[in-house]
C-alpha cells in the first residue's frame, strides 16, 4: 500500500500539520527525494523538525541545506535545499 503524500504547492511549501503524525515522516522524506540539484521547499510543522535533519544526513548521501525562516514556538518553517553535486 502506497503512502498518500501531501502536494506540495506551487510555492514549493509542504505543510504537514494535517497529516497524521505517524505518516509524516515517509511524506516529508519523498518530498526531499523529489527535489532536484538546486531546488528548495518550506517546510511547515508545529514541532522543531531538527531530527529530520538528522535523519536525513544519516541516511542520503546527497546533501542538504537546512535554514530556519521561523523558529516557533506555535509553528516551524524550515527552507530544505538540495545542494548540487
Amino acid at each position: 500500500m502506497s503512502v498518500q503524500e501531501p502536494p506540495t504547492d506551487r510555492d514549493g511549501r509542504l505543510d504537514v500539520r494535517q497529516i497524521p503524525f505517524w505518516r509524516r515522516l515517509d511524506a516529508i522524506i519523498a518530498a526531499c527525494d523529489r527535489l532536484q540539484p538546486n531546488e528548495a521547499l518550506e517546510l511547515v510543522v508545529e514541532i522543531d523538525p531538527w531530527p529530520l535533519r538528522q535523519y536525513l544526513e544519516a541516511t542520503r548521501r546527497t546533501a542538504f541545506d537546512w535554514q530556519y525562516l521561523e523558529s516557533g514556538p506555535q509553528t516551524w518553517r524550515v527552507r530544505v535545499s538540495r545542494l548540487a553535486g
